[in-house]
């Protein structure tokens, strides 16, 4: 990078402006400037009508005062000796780069959820000075644009953001017990903050709440499991992350079919599914009144009770039936006539004891899963092949057989093995035949059941069209869970309280919040675009403090961030965002020399 000088002639006189300028190698073995940072205009002329001044912090008298910048090998004109200051050009220097754009994107997203209304008010200054309120934002930003540990976040990740620039904060805010302390102010804010992000995105989206998706995940622990007998939440059970290794929570969540977040719960690993549903109810009509919703569902979380529960209160319902339940009632169904709910997607509708049982046959999903299942099969047949003209040994053999079982998924149910009898010990080490055939029988029925699905529902009067699609909506909490667990990196845990192990689930949850709202702002102005992507964009944009030297011993250090390239500020543009105004610089005090 250097310093480069435009001119340009206006009014009769030559102006001067620098910039800082990179050299970028493009195709040709030619070079091409890129504009990195503008510092402004520097005087050169000696005329008083013509003299330009700026406005800089004084360090050593600590207000505001204007300044006229001239060039070292410029002298100062009289009319201008109480302001000038003289600056040697070329001795500039560039320090502390920092990301600056997506940490300002962030502070952009948290002001428009009004999240700064609601937390001033309930996390209030420390006695010793501390803002718990900036310690929050600048751990939801970490979590939201980095994340990774509180120790990570003190000894790294905040020095090399501008989170301190943009909030006016000096590096003590990272301090790793303040962190940790942080964190125990925020749960008793949690169901507050469920009503108030509600309100919020009603306004912001006009997003109702009639249509509430229910479903469940894990997420497990880098520590030591609780010792035996002692309570708590870190507990073996059914790991989504297949990691039965480690002790682990479920977070249940409720989303709506936008994928905006209404509430969650953490319980303990070991909780089977089934048990989680009358908690939510419960918890959703305490809160939020008991209006008409529609609760869908996968299968595997409502129980017969739950469903007689939902009936009696009144609540409507939408959910997954068991495979059992399709085979049951597969030869009713059979002289059912199909009936076309819209364009490649058929149903039968079979009542049943107050409920509608809805079977639909999509031929998107019809297309999709037997290619799936086609592509695996063939996978597996060719591994197979190959493994029997390897032939190897019996123990390496169940391994090799292992391994391409987890492959294969649900294709492996479709092949009948013959395996040989364990040999001997002496003989273990001998070569092993096997053999294998298609099972036609299962592979007719899992191409009968490919791309359909039975739905079972107390809504009889609704359009199936419209209970098809309801039930694909259930994709949404599927995406908040990957968003959760991939983007914003809520797992592995490594704290030991149980108190810090859900605000730090709490705040991942409100990281989220900042994802989802940036993530329909994106859907609405830049549908190409998907968060991870935008922020690398505006992470791109970076905070320099350039430091010129005076003549007479001070410095002058503009702090700037650089200008955005063709893409930022198209995407800007399409939001409607605008940059904030560059920072007025700051002057030094003039620096003593030490006696000799």
């Amino acid at each position: 990078m250097y310093l480069k000088c435009h001119h340009r002639f206006k009014d009769g006189k030559e102006h001067r402006y620098w910039s800082i300028v990179e050299k970028l190698r493009v195709s040709g073995e030619r070079t091409v400037d890129r504009h990195v940072l503008y510092l402004g205009e520097i005087n050169d002329s000696q005329r008083e009508a013509w003299l330009k001044t700026i406005e800089a912090f004084d360090e050593a008298r600590q207000e505001q005062r204007s300044l006229a910048l001239f060039p070292a090998d410029r002298e100062i004109p009289s009319h201008a000796r109480a302001v000038g200051v003289q600056v040697q050009l070329s001795k500039f220097q560039l320090k502390r780069p920092r990301q600056w754009g997506a940490c300002w994107t962030f502070c952009r997203l948290w002001e428009q959820l009004d999240l700064d209304e609601f937390w001033r008010e309930r996390l209030k200054d420390s006695r010793e000075g501390t803002s718990w309120y900036h310690v929050l934002m600048a751990s939801t930003a970490y979590r939201w644009i980095d994340p990774g540990s509180e120790w990570r976040m003190h000894r790294e990740w905040y020095h090399r953001s501008a989170m301190g620039d943009l909030l006016n904060e000096g590096p003590e805010l990272a301090s790793k017990d303040d962190l940790y302390r942080c964190l125990d102010l925020l749960l008793e804010h949690k169901e507050a903050l469920f009503g108030f992000l509600k309100e919020r995105w009603q306004d912001l989206f006009g997003v109702k709440f009639e249509v509430l998706l229910y479903d469940l995940t894990s997420t497990y622990f880098e520590s030591d499991p609780p010792f035996p007998g002692v309570g708590g939440k870190r507990r073996f059970g059914y790991s989504r992350d297949h990691r039965s290794d480690c002790v682990q929570v479920v977070i249940a969540l409720i989303v709506t079919p936008e994928g905006f977040p209404l509430a969650y719960e953490v319980m303990a690993g070991n909780t089977l599914d089934k048990t989680t549903l009358p908690l939510f109810l419960e918890k959703i009509e305490r809160q939020y009144g008991k209006a008409q919703r529609i609760w869908v569902m996968d299968r595997g979380i409502p129980t017969e009770a739950h469903l007689e529960e939902m009936r009696r209160r009144g609540a409507q319902y939408l959910v997954g039936t068991p495979k059992g339940r399709l085979t049951e009632l597969e030869q009713q169904l059979a002289v059912l006539p199909w009936k076309q709910a819209r364009e490649s997607v058929q149903v039968k509708l079979l009542p049943q004891q107050g409920d509608l049982y809805v079977f639909v046959q999509s031929q998107a999903r019809i297309g999709k899963e037997r290619s799936m299942r086609r592509r695996k099969l063939k996978w597996l047949w060719k591994r197979l092949k190959e493994l029997q003209r390897q032939r190897p040994t019996y123990k390496r053999l169940l391994m090799e057989i292992g391994a391409a079982k987890k492959e294969a998924g649900r294709a492996f149910r479709l092949v009948h093995l013959f395996l040989p009898d364990a040999p001997a010990k002496e003989k273990r080490s001998r070569r092993v035949d096997f053999g294998f055939t298609l099972s036609r029988t299962r592979v007719r029925i899992a191409r009968r059941r490919e791309g359909r699905y039975l739905l079972r529902t107390n809504l009889t009067a609704t359009d199936p069209a419209q209970l098809w699609q309801f039930y694909l909506q259930l994709a949404e909490v599927e995406a908040a869970f990957r968003d959760i667990k991939g983007d914003l990196a809520i797992r592995p845990i490594f704290h030991q309280k149980e108190s810090r192990i859900e605000a730090h689930i709490f705040l991942s949850f409100l990281a989220y919040c900042v994802h989802i709202t940036f993530k329909h702002q994106l859907k609405i102005h830049a549908p190409g675009l998907t968060v991870r992507q935008a922020l690398e964009k505006f992470a791109a944009i970076q905070l320099l403090d350039v430091h010129f030297p005076t003549t007479d011993g001070r410095e002058l250090i503009f702090v700037r961030h650089t200008e955005p390239d063709a893409d930022q500020q198209m995407l800007l543009a399409k939001l409607a965002w605008t940059l904030p105004p560059q920072a007025p610089p700051r002057i030094t005090a003039a620096k003593i020399a030490a006696p000799v």
